[in-house]
């Protein structure tokens, strides 16, 4: 889904809970579309994305609402986004919910560019496959910047939960070496 939504010409994303009106920008702050979890390729992938109220009424575009959505979802850059830190991608998902937990994990995969075959029933540790996949590709050691509560664990995250304080994470340089932390 995520290769349809980088070529098509636009999406339109249809905020039902949005109603125009004076109240309008605090609706749209608040609208249940920014927190699930698919919704996030079908906001980045696309280079236009047109939102509409409950009515089809135009709210305006990612573009020129985009103050707005940095705010709601902490995405600084939707131009050059694709060049984030995993533990910044991983971050814009830590909110975010789907209906199963796997859906946690398999939402990501385009934005990653990774592939990995959906197994319905595996619950927590479809996260950790995508991480694994991540590290085949990648060799961006923000994957490992996440925190937790609990003294479970160990190398890889649990969920991209445990990413919500790692929106921050940048990449740095080092003597010519370059790392992201």
């Amino acid at each position: 889904m995520y290769q349809w939504y980088c070529g098509a010409q636009a999406c339109y994303a249809y905020l039902a809970d949005v109603h125009n009106g004076p109240d309008v920008k605090d609706s749209f702050q608040n609208s249940e579309w920014f927190k699930k979890g698919w919704t996030l390729q079908e906001l980045l992938a696309p280079k236009i994305v047109v939102f509409f109220d409950h009515d089809w009424e135009e709210i305006g575009t990612k573009c020129g609402l985009e103050e707005s959505i940095t705010t709601i979802t902490g995405i600084h850059d939707f131009v050059d986004y694709e060049n984030a830190c995993v533990a910044q991608k991983m971050s814009w998902a830590a909110e975010r919910r789907t209906t199963r937990v796997e859906d946690r994990a398999y939402s990501l995969m385009g934005l990653f560019g990774v592939y990995m075959p959906p197994l319905y029933g595996e619950g927590e540790n479809a996260s950790m496959r995508l991480q694994l996949e991540i590290l085949k590709v990648s060799d961006d050691e923000s994957i490992f910047a996440w925190s937790t509560k609990t003294t479970a664990g160990g190398l890889l995250a649990w969920s991209p939960k445990a990413f919500q304080d790692s929106g921050s994470a940048r990449p740095l340089k080092l003597g010519g070496l370059s790392l992201r932390w």
